[in-house]
């Protein structure tokens, strides 16, 4: 074992005992990569009403009274545990804001940690139709937009959710893996299916590729 990999040990175990500076440490050092999370996540009815600051706020009183259940011990384990708990966070203001203003549940098809099915495939949506800035495509963003959300509603969920982590979120293969359940070799794989059917997508729907 490295000596990075004791100290982060550590770290989780003095988490895991309640230890308060060593949560709050954690979480400032993985603040912007939880950014990230709710960035992606946040749903946009609320972008107005609630700044990322605030979501991680919550999430981090939410975290210091659940110091008990943190899992694992290798060095993506303390960030994994804390992006679940931003993404409860989310899912529960969510539910709080808006209420019966939120889609039919029975897309709400739940895949990990808070996180489901419908939710990604909006957020791609909106994040990939925002870096698509050709002058004719943006008098017709709507009618691209419904295109997109039904082309990668078409995709696999998973993979679907590789290419949502590896890109809006940024996390590494290992934690992707980590975060889905499954082998690294399988999540790497799934990402480059996934990534050349989003390429394909986006071709044929518009012609700009902003991922090329």
């Amino acid at each position: 074992m490295t000596s990075e990999q004791k100290t982060t040990k550590s770290r989780i175990e003095r988490v895991r005992a309640g230890d308060l500076q060593a949560l709050v440490a954690a979480f400032e050092e993985y603040r912007p990569r939880l950014a990230k999370t709710v960035l992606f996540r946040l749903d946009q009815r609320l972008a107005g009403r609630l700044d990322p600051d605030d979501v991680l706020q919550e999430a981090y009183i939410s975290a210091a009274q659940r110091f008990g259940h943190v899992e694992g011990d290798d060095e993506s384990a303390l960030f994994i545990w804390l992006r679940m708990i931003v993404l409860q966070t989310l899912a529960e203001l969510h539910r709080r804001h808006l209420g019966a203003q939120k889609r039919d549940a029975g897309r709400e098809i739940p895949l990990h940690q808070g996180a489901s099915s419908e939710s990604t495939c909006l957020s791609m949506t909106r994040h990939l139709a925002a870096g698509v800035t050709s002058p004719s495509l943006a008098l017709r963003r709507s009618e691209f937009c419904e295109q997109l959300h039904h082309a990668l509603d078409q995709m696999d969920s998973i993979d679907r959710e590789v290419l949502a982590l590896r890109h809006f979120e940024e996390l590494t293969n290992q934690e992707v893996a980590e975060v889905l359940g499954i082998q690294q070799k399988a999540a790497s794989i799934r990402y480059v299916r996934a990534l050349r059917r989003l390429k394909a997508i986006l071709d044929e729907l518009s012609g700009v590729n902003p991922w090329a």
